[in-house]
């Protein structure tokens, strides 16, 4: 049984917290194409500022997502420095960090994941061309990227204050592709919630 005097304490609290003004949430989304063959980082903070700048939200949070399994969300330092491909110098760092944890998927039988349930199923789909382009099942053997972008997250959360991303000179968001099979269409959601 719900006890109306606890509600009515909730309420009251959620509307002190709120100042008493309704919360406003922008959403937009920007795709991003992966180049394949290794992993392929973005540098999304100037899309993130101006989704902020448009949102027209003052104060309050926004949450930047990934919906995609094999790719992440992270914040970093920025990096002035680049490899010859053009990676920052803490990708680098990050990709032969999680080389020598996660070792690249090359071969069936390398990790449990894809098994034979998953090539079937996912032979089935309507765009398992896709998927298994000509059939080819080496399209699948991304297990590193899966276990990478478990480890790093599919989001982060930020402050917004006064209408900017509330963060330091240096910090920036990224948003990773682990998925070395190839080229791919991503997506990134930004969602900003507050006053």
């Amino acid at each position: 049984m719900i006890d109306i005097n606890n509600l009515k304490a909730v309420i009251v609290i959620d509307k002190i917290l709120m100042g008493g003004h309704s919360m406003n949430i922008y959403k937009e989304q920007i795709n991003l194409t992966s180049h394949g063959g290794t992993p392929t980082f973005f540098n999304i903070t100037p899309f993130v500022q101006e989704i902020i700048k448009k949102s027209k939200i003052k104060n309050g949070i926004c949450v930047v997502i990934s919906p995609h399994t094999t790719c992440s969300v992270f914040f970093e330092e920025f990096v002035h420095d680049y490899t010859e491909n053009g990676d920052e110098f803490l990708q680098a760092d990050l990709n032969n960090i999680l080389q020598k944890i996660i070792p690249d998927h090359v071969s069936e039988g390398q990790y449990n994941y894809p098994g034979e349930n998953h090539y079937k199923a996912v032979a089935s789909w309507p765009d398992a061309e896709d998927y298994l382009p000509n059939g080819d099942r080496s399209a699948l053997l991304n297990c590193d990227a899966h276990l990478k972008a478990t480890l790093l997250g599919s989001s982060q959360v930020f402050e917004v204050d006064n209408g900017k991303l509330g963060v330091g000179t240096t910090g920036y968001i990224y948003f990773v592709d682990f998925d070395r099979t190839r080229s791919r269409t991503r997506k990134c959601k930004i969602i900003v919630l507050g006053e």
